[in-house]
């Protein structure tokens, strides 16, 4: 009977004691095994390259006119432009005027010993960069509806399935516009791969002309893509570069590409030529059923800054 008060006395306080230093033990050890376990449903960010601090550039080769040479066949061997007597034809005498004010030389009186300036036909060009914004490729429609207030989604993205501009920085004050059509999911803020078609030179009355305005700016650039990615995930259903409109990739065999070398840039695609980081490019591709290649020994020029020309890399 003297005991088991005693005993009372001493379970009580025993037992808050151990109940309060059981909830503090408790979800303490269930913390330290969630952490050990990483259970998240956060996906682990992409680290950004960093941008490009020299962007591609257009520009031309010089070649010597040899014995026998004309125009049409001086294109086609030194520059694969096998579609050269389609596009410049004398049934319109506007394009080889044109021609021969771009070559440097009259077409119809090539002499040997003359040089002439050739430029890459229908230039594609190998960007990346940071995606700032999303918007229609086309303008938006006023329709005759009332607003509806739909519940705003975290995990919501544009359709751009159909078409989308996107706003992309490829320098640190350069940005670029890119016409894509896309099944991805596009944030902004994805580091975004592509190549894309270089808008040509305005010639009046020479609608499919060639070749891209050496002195254009690319801020503000409006481009069509190809060859897209966002981020880790390659879009295998992007508009291929041979359907881009107007191109000749089909009948020359492929496509001249313009870069800069770097994994921010023209290393991406792994080329396999080597140059130093930050080398301006033009390449020569070869189309392998509508999918663009390098294949070894196939034309790698780069950009002289003291003669403003490509030459053999």
């Amino acid at each position: 009977m003297v005991i088991l008060p005693i005993m009372v006395l001493l379970a009580v306080p025993t037992f808050i004691y151990g109940a309060h230093a059981g909830s503090g033990i408790l979800p303490s050890v269930t913390n330290m095994f969630y952490t050990l376990s990483n259970v998240s449903n956060l996906p682990t960010p992409t680290p950004l390259p960093a941008f490009l601090t020299t962007l591609p550039q257009v520009g031309s080769i010089k070649y010597t006119i040899g014995e026998g040479d004309n125009c049409d066949a001086v294109l086609a061997y030194r520059m694969h432009m096998y579609s050269a007597s389609q596009v410049f034809s004398d049934a319109n005498p506007n394009t080889v005027k044109q021609l021969s004010q771009d070559l440097g030389q009259d077409c119809h009186r090539l002499q040997p010993g003359m040089v002439l300036t050739l430029s890459p036909q229908y230039p594609l060009v190998a960007l990346g960069g940071v995606l700032l914004k999303i918007d229609a490729a086309t303008a938006r429609q006023v329709l005759p509806t009332p607003l509806i207030k739909v519940q705003s989604q975290e995990d919501y993205t544009p359709d751009c399935s159909k078409g989308c501009q996107l706003t992309v920085r490829i320098t640190s004050n350069v940005t670029v516009k890119l016409i894509v059509q896309t099944s991805l999911s596009l944030h902004p803020g994805a580091w975004i791969w592509t190549q894309a078609m270089l808008p040509r030179k305005t010639v009046p009355g020479f609608n499919n002309y060639p070749y891209a305005d050496p002195a254009a700016s690319f801020n503000g650039m409006i481009l069509r893509a190809c060859d897209f990615q966002a981020n880790d995930t390659h879009d295998d259903n992007s508009t291929p570069c041979s359907q881009l409109d107007p191109n000749t990739i089909d009948t020359d065999g492929g496509a001249w590409l313009l870069g800069v070398t770097g994994s921010n840039s023209l290393d991406h695609w792994h080329y396999k030529f080597h140059a130093p980081t930050g080398t301006q490019i033009m390449v020569w591709l070869e189309s392998d059923n509508g999918v663009l290649h390098y294949h070894p020994g196939d034309p790698v020029y780069r950009y002289d800054v003291l003669s403003q020309l490509y030459v053999k890399l």
